[in-house]
């Protein structure tokens, strides 16, 4: 099928002088990313404070919940009507979330407050990749796309770090506190120096499609956060109840947006085969990224028995390959104009990173971890990167925003998938050979089980999808108003 794109029109002196705005656009991803992960590693005493162990998991599922359905939300409503306000009132109402969650008294005050937090975090990273697409041409943007997957290595290695380290020496609440002078800077840099662009403009929002949009993802969300609680199956009706209810809500949706005359996530854009590849690929590698951050602290903590803070060090190893990975990436691109061949060599990487970390034991060598991690790292460093670049110039630069989110919300769902299916896995795991092994050893074997199982899935699906990917040179700085078929 052929489709006609565009890349994002610019030119080289809109970009002069964007150093401080692109360090404004990179903290407001990073804010959004670290808070994440910070809260993981503060959750334990921030229970023993409060109680509620029961209401452990809303801590987390509230952010997710809010910032995942808003995610497409502000994306599509950006390019009706422009970046600017709608980064700012997402950075306000991140920062008045971050505040209330410091301040809160009990886990119901800290839960409602979180969703706070994720209803303006659902803005940064989606608004911030497509602000990276308007302000910078073709010739730079692979080096650009390189420092924001840095960007993201970096938050979703030191949130851990970071949670730990306030927890140890500080106050849980500094993991909320924190956000606050950053974000002030933040607003000050977007408010003085982000020109404000118009959108496309449109009919009235799609009110309906943002109704059944929000309820069908939640209950998705809450059926995958039920099942990671030990005392629940697939078939069990707090699990299989609220993830039917989604699964009948999405075929709903999708009848709405086929009607709507401003839908929020346009159909059509699926007709494009390096759009669906490229979110098809976000969706699936999602869970190489979170075996890796999620799990692999989980190891250093459970069988290793380090400390918080001790756990965030000890997985640099992968942040710094997918710092590597995601810059060098960005480079080559930049170089060749072409994204494909080095998407296509990542899904390597991973898997044999993955694969090698199915002989983890208590006893592991900090030499082979490295090796491992540093292997894996660099095999996701180009997902944040390249996929990025991919599917912004996969669409016309009005459904940038759009687009930006959309690689954003599939990456953010696989993750919570990935993490439901393999949690019931380690908790297994753990179980079985907790009965006859050492505690320590037993979450060795659920380690060596789930991260190689995870990365080698992801990988294998993502490579077995970017093989289809339309091969295609990117626009430079003369024709980037060119029409390209796929």
């Amino acid at each position: 099928m052929a489709a006609t794109t565009t890349a994002p029109a610019t030119t080289e002196r809109e970009t002069r002088g964007n150093g401080l705005l692109l360090f404004g656009v990179l903290g407001g991803m990073f804010l959004a990313m670290l808070d994440q992960t910070i809260v993981g590693t503060a959750l334990p005493r921030i229970t023993a404070d409060f109680g509620g162990a029961g209401l452990y998991t809303w801590v987390v599922t509230a952010y997710l919940l809010t910032s995942t359905v808003t995610v497409p939300l502000y994306g599509r409503l950006s390019d009706a009507y422009g970046r600017k306000p709608l980064l700012l009132i997402g950075i306000t109402v991140f920062l008045l979330g971050s505040v209330l969650c410091g301040l809160a008294q009990d886990m119901g005050q800290l839960i409602a407050f979180r969703g706070v937090q994720g209803l303006g975090a659902g803005a940064l990273l989606p608004l911030s990749l497509a602000l990276v697409a308007d302000l910078f041409p073709p010739d730079r943007s692979g080096r650009v796309q390189g420092a924001i997957g840095a960007v993201m290595a970096a938050s979703y290695i030191a949130g851990p770090f970071l949670g730990g380290f306030f927890t140890d020496h500080a106050s849980w609440r500094w993991a909320f506190f924190v956000n606050v002078p950053i974000g002030a800077v933040l607003l000050a840099i977007i408010t003085l120096r982000l020109p404000r662009a118009s959108g496309t403009g449109g009919s009235r929002p799609d009110y309906l499609g943002i109704a059944v949009f929000t309820v069908a993802i939640s209950s998705l969300l809450v059926g995958l956060t039920e099942k990671g609680l030990d005392d629940h199956t697939w078939t069990s009706l707090p699990v299989a109840g609220p993830l039917v209810a989604a699964a009948v809500l999405l075929v709903a949706f999708v009848l709405v947006e086929a009607r709507a005359e401003q839908p929020i996530i346009p159909l059509h854009l699926f007709r494009n085969r390096t759009y669906t590849i490229v979110n098809i690929t976000s969706f699936f590698t999602a869970s190489c990224l979170f075996a890796g951050a999620v799990f692999l602290p989980r190891y250093f903590q459970q069988a290793q028995g380090q400390s918080a803070t001790s756990s965030g060090l000890h997985i640099y190893p992968l942040m710094f390959g997918m710092v590597v990975g995601s810059m060098l990436t960005g480079m080559l691109i930049s170089m060749t104009k072409r994204y494909k061949p080095w998407l296509v060599a990542a899904p390597f990487l991973i898997a044999a990173g993955a694969l090698l970390c199915s002989g983890l034991v208590v006893e592991t060598p900090t030499w082979s971890l490295v090796i491992w991690m540093g292997l894996m790292g660099l095999g996701i460093g180009p997902m944040l990167s390249g996929l990025t670049v991919a599917v912004q110039y996969s669409v016309p630069p009005s459904y940038i925003g759009t687009a930006s989110a959309n690689l954003t919300f599939f990456r953010q769902i696989g993750g919570s998938v990935a993490l439901a299916v393999a949690g019931t896995a380690y908790t297994s795991v753990v179980r079985d050979q907790g009965a006859t092994h050492a505690i320590t050893e037993a979450h060795a074997a659920a380690a060596a089980t789930v991260i190689p199982w995870l990365g080698v899935v992801g990988a294998v699906v993502a490579l077995v999808a970017l093989v289809f990917l339309p091969g295609r040179t990117l626009p430079g700085l003369g024709a980037r108003t060119a029409p390209v078929a796929e």
